[in-house]
């Protein structure tokens, strides 16, 4: 016998040890489709987007890992003004400025 009709033996002889533990039938009349924990304040939503629009966020998914959902996500809020801008030199000088001019 070689070792991959012995394989196969062993799978089939676990399969038939744990025929007890599944049911010949399940009830999925409750079931729910989709994800089972919807996450907190995001809403699924169909949308039509241009093809050129839609390569383009997919692209930039796959140099920087981040999904192209989430990346067109973030360039909505971008768009809208509910992102908090990055903490650059320039606006730090200015945060310093004002305060030391508060306390002189």
């Amino acid at each position: 016998m070689d070792q991959e009709t012995a394989k196969m033996i062993a799978a089939n002889q676990c399969c038939r040890n744990t025929e007890g533990a599944m049911k010949k039938e399940y009830n999925f009349s409750k079931g729910k489709r989709g994800s089972v924990i919807s996450p907190v304040g995001k809403t699924r939503i169909a949308i039509y987007l241009d093809d050129a629009i839609l390569k383009r966020f997919k692209a930039q998914s796959e140099r920087t890992g981040k999904g192209y959902q989430t990346l067109i996500n973030d360039a909505l809020n971008s768009y809208l003004g509910l992102t908090e801008k990055p903490l650059t030199e320039e606006i730090v000088r200015k945060i310093v400025r004002e305060e030391l001019s508060d306390h002189s």
